[in-house]
């Protein structure tokens, strides 16, 4: 494992030399989370910022800098009247400075510092984890290189020439204009920094500098990055080493080791593919993160020498019993995730400290899930880390545009060149699986074209073109990896298809308000509030259990993500509180849920199959009743006794042609034998002969799902996995066993739910 590397000592000081700042103070935080009260002044976040590239020499800047902030156009400022902690944003509590950032202004950040003589004849690089928007950086007065636009990639500058050999001086400036602008925001917006009502899905916003700040010295010719592709049927790692200041072409060894003892070895030149051998490969899967050391080193006269790590997985898409499913080293495993936000009311963008970054994805591993969706906003490289080493796969988010807006082409220009400077920062983790675009249409544009350049651009992972392509006014560009709907409360399904994998990018959304750790109390809001955690409790692990029983195998379903890990703001509908003091749901039992949902996946056997285009009769195999069928009466489903000595329209009537499902082609409607173009659904829980108005929802509500029971099978509605189509005193019903309707019964739930296909009584 890569060790969490300390810093360099620096001689630093936050003000300049010819006045003093007023002495720094954190303001109050309007929620405090377990590690609100841990944060160092002098150094937070103090571990070392990039664990896939790591040197020994290195020198945090987080701290306590001098600030200001002025107008939009103004230059430098000549005095910094304010401090600020760095890496935390204004707007939020931890930076001392809790203020409201708009369009209309300009961040100012100045310290000064003393490079360590044991520095002395190397490059000295100054390097941002990330800052939101366009950051701009001084040294002793000079500009170093040109302003670096964007808000989630990291970025880096060679200060060596502008260093004077004494003391130092860096000053920044950083302008953010949110959503007035045309850059990634996800889902910040310009509002008041302290608890307001309003029921709103998006966040308060996050200027300026939000990660790690720090120095490192390097040789001329030095390594920039490692680009580790795992070849399983090979069992090699594909290697590429990227190198700046004359590094091409430089010769360099690359070394994957475990427990100190070398498994391969490889050696070529900077720029090209190495073949690593990795011998009985030890895979990396979500049970099992297994990690790999590995170590580059520049040979010959350039010595440069970084650490890394790799996960040994391959992510794919195929045909599994005839359905589409995202394979895990060869084998479907079903993905339950959760969406998770990244927000935090004492930090906004930036975890407190590195247990609480760490804290939300064990808390996955906790509750049992065994992915995690990080939702239109890109974390720092240690949270990739934790995920690769405790075990989650990743979906991660391209940060979207405003929503509601066409992005202009400087905009479409500038986000693109982001997105491609996000993948080659986190190419190599092993968690990370799946790209996500685009979602629910925000800023959306050239669907097609985009998932093809970053599948182009990052081959070995899975793209997903837009999340929610049924939602917003979204527009599926119709290619990649997987078709992604969104359905609240769900799960629903996504229909099907002959190339991609159905996932459901976003579900749930159940809400629960714990006293005492709201935002801001009495104004948040769910897709569906609970009146107790033991109703929160059964509604949740009902979802799972659809899932687990009728979705995944019925209806095809591969992955889902369930709103959301953790309250935000005014958003109720988390499994825990916004300030992580409380865990909602009965932990135990949602991790139960999950692991038997996962479980479920890697046993799946092949869909039930029911004969397409020709005509059944569907009967009753509850015992005592197994002489009754299927049929419809003005208009109303009912079971009927049915034999040969029964009428003709009885016959008839008790006749259904199978057709394909008009919402998933994985699954079944019936229609009517006798009246063509009508069909069996579901409308207010009653069951009922009807013809379809081409809506979704009418489509949905005509599809069922067989999967197989004792003695026959069992049909659920494919818009509501779990929810079975059931007889009860005649009548045709859709219940769900134990709920609160008188049709949900659980008495003889299980047969009155099992139904026999047999021949058709009318050909």
């Amino acid at each position: 494992m890569v060790p969490a590397l300390a810093a360099t000592a620096l001689l630093v000081s936050g003000a300049g030399p010819s006045y003093a700042a007023p002495a720094w103070d954190p303001k109050p935080s309007p929620m405090t989370t377990p590690w609100t009260n841990q944060v160092p002044v002098d150094h937070p976040l103090p571990e070392y910022p990039r664990p896939q590239l790591t040197r020994p020499d290195w020198a945090d800047l987080n701290g306590i800098w001098d600030f200001a902030v002025t107008s939009r156009d103004a230059g430098q400022p000549t005095t910094f009247g304010e401090q600020i902690r760095v890496p935390f944003v204004p707007e939020s509590a931890l930076s001392g400075v809790q203020r409201k950032i708009t369009q209309n202004d300009k961040l100012w950040y100045k310290r000064t510092f003393t490079v360590p003589s044991g520095w002395s004849g190397r490059h000295i690089r100054l390097n941002f984890g990330a800052s939101d928007w366009e950051t701009t950086v001084w040294v002793n007065g000079r500009q170093a290189g040109a302003a670096h636009r964007g808000g989630y990639d990291a970025f880096s500058y060679d200060i060596t020439p502008l260093l004077n050999g004494g003391t130092n001086t860096i000053v920044i400036s950083v302008y953010d204009p949110t959503e007035t602008g045309g850059q990634a925001i996800g889902k910040q917006r310009v509002q008041d920094v302290t608890p307001h009502p309003g029921k709103s899905i998006v966040y308060t916003a996050s200027s300026g500098i939000w990660q790690t700040v720090w120095l490192e010295p390097t040789a001329t010719a030095h390594i920039t990055r490692l680009d580790m592709v795992p070849r399983l049927e090979d069992s090699i790692l594909r290697v590429t080493v990227r190198g700046a200041g004359g590094a091409d072409g430089t010769s360099v060894k690359v070394t994957v080791s475990s427990g100190g003892t070398t498994v391969g070895s490889a050696t070529g030149t900077v720029g090209t593919e190495l073949s690593v051998p990795v011998p009985d490969t030890h895979l990396w899967t979500p049970e099992d993160p297994f990690l790999y050391d590995v170590t580059a080193e520049l040979t010959g006269t350039a010595a440069d020498k970084v650490g890394s790590y790799t996960g040994m997985r391959s992510i794919a898409v195929k045909d599994v019993g005839g359905v589409r499913r995202p394979v895990l080293n060869g084998r479907f495993v079903f993905q339950t995730g959760t969406l998770d936000q990244g927000y935090w009311p004492d930090g906004i963008y930036t975890a407190p400290t590195d247990e609480a970054l760490k804290y939300d994805l064990q808390k996955h591993k906790d509750l049992g899930f065994n992915m995690v969706r990080k939702h239109i906003k890109v974390e720092p490289q240690r949270w990739f880390y934790w995920a690769d080493r405790l075990g989650l796969l990743v979906w991660q988010d391209m940060p979207s545009m405003d929503s509601g807006k066409t992005p202009d082409t400087a905009a479409r220009t500038q986000w693109e060149s982001e997105y491609r400077a996000i993948i080659d920062q986190h190419r190599s983790s092993p968690s990370l699986i799946q790209w996500v675009d685009q979602n629910e249409g925000w800023g959306q544009y050239d669907q097609a074209r985009i998932a093809d350049m970053v599948k182009a651009y990052d081959p070995s992972r899975l793209v997903d073109n837009m999340s929610g392509v049924n939602c917003c006014a979204a527009k599926d560009g119709g290619n990649g990896d997987v078709i992604d709907n969104h359905n609240y409360v769900g799960p629903g399904n996504t229909p099907t298809e002959p190339v991609r994998a159905s996932v459901l990018g976003e579900y749930g959304g159940l809400g629960y308000r714990v006293p005492g750790h709201e935002w801001y109390p009495g104004g948040g809001f769910s897709y569906e509030d609970q009146p107790t955690t033991t109703a929160l409790n059964n509604r949740l692990v009902g979802l799972l259990d659809g899932m687990r029983e009728n979705t995944m195998p019925a209806g095809g379903l591969s992955a889902s993500v369930y709103t959301q890990i953790t309250d935000v703001e005014n958003e109720a509908n988390g499994l825990m509180s916004y300030d992580r003091q409380v865990v909602k749901v009965d932990q135990a039992r949602v991790r139960a849920a999950n692991q038997a949902l996962i479980a479920a996946s890697r046993s799946l056997g092949a869909t039930v199959k029911l004969p397409v285009g020709q005509n059944v009769s569907i009967r009753v195999t509850t015992p005592g009743y197994t002489d009754r069928y299927i049929r419809h009466y003005d208009g109303l489903g009912f079971t009927e006794v049915v034999n040969s000595a029964s009428g003709d329209v009885l016959k008839q009537d008790a006749t259904w042609t199978v057709r394909p499902g008009l919402a998933n082609k994985l699954c079944y409607s019936f229609e009517s034998r006798n009246y063509p173009g009508e069909y069996l659904r579901h409308r207010e829980f009653r069951v009922r002969r009807e013809a379809s108005d081409g809506s979704t929802v009418a489509k949905e509500d005509a599809t069922w799902c067989p999967v197989q029971g004792s003695g026959g099978v069992r049909m659920s509605a494919a818009g509501f996995p779990g929810q079975y189509l059931r007889h009860i005193n005649a009548e045709l019903w859709l219940a769900q066993s134990g709920s609160t309707h008188p049709w949900d019964n659980p008495a003889g739930f299980t047969e009155d739910t099992t139904w026999a296909i047999e021949p058709p009584w009318a050909p």
